[in-house]
């Protein structure tokens, strides 16, 4: 079970040593990243790859979207906030999503927001896709999807899923 500190606030999580762990809800900040405002910009890498070698995914469990989370440096080892794999259902997209990226940039991203959260809430960041759109189009979609929003970790792999790409898809809430 691994702690990590929101806002003053210390919330539990179960890490990938413990793969069959129960499912469990939490709201979190979810905002969106794309191709567009990516690092490096107008691309699709990513710095922690498991189920794809460049962000993507369609949302399903067996396909789930890029996320990136906050993590801290220590010297040359990079740590995230969610271990690399872990995975989530976001029942507001109706979309699976699985750590495989960071969040946060700079010599400290530790200081950032991705890593110390919103208003007490971890920070997830959704990839949305947005390379056949234009930068204004995709951080349209990045706005519509920004919410305090339930998420589960280590969710059950038979919720309903509307699969595609996040942009391609409308950048639909329900």
């Amino acid at each position: 079970m691994a702690a990590v500190s929101f806002g003053g606030a210390i919330a539990s999580f179960s890490g990938p040593s413990e793969a069959a762990a129960q499912e469990q809800r939490f709201a979190a900040y979810i905002t969106g990243y794309g191709f567009w405002d990516n690092t490096p910009p107008g691309s699709v890498a990513i710095s922690h790859p498991v189920k794809h070698r460049r962000a993507g995914g369609i949302g399903t469990y067996r396909d789930p979207i890029t996320l990136a989370v906050g993590h801290t440096l220590k010297g040359r080892r990079d740590i995230l906030d969610f271990p690399a794999g872990t995975v989530f259902y976001l029942p507001r997209l109706k979309k699976y999503a699985i750590v495989e990226d960071t969040c946060g940039d700079g010599p400290r991203p530790q200081d950032g927001p991705c890593h110390t959260g919103a208003r007490g809430y971890p920070w997830l960041d959704l990839w949305v896709g947005g390379q056949t759109v234009s930068p204004a189009q995709s951080e349209k979609c990045q706005y519509k999807i920004t919410a305090v929003q339930m998420v589960y970790l280590n969710p059950k792999p038979n919720y309903e899923v509307y699969p595609g790409e996040v942009i391609a898809s409308g950048c639909a809430v329900h």
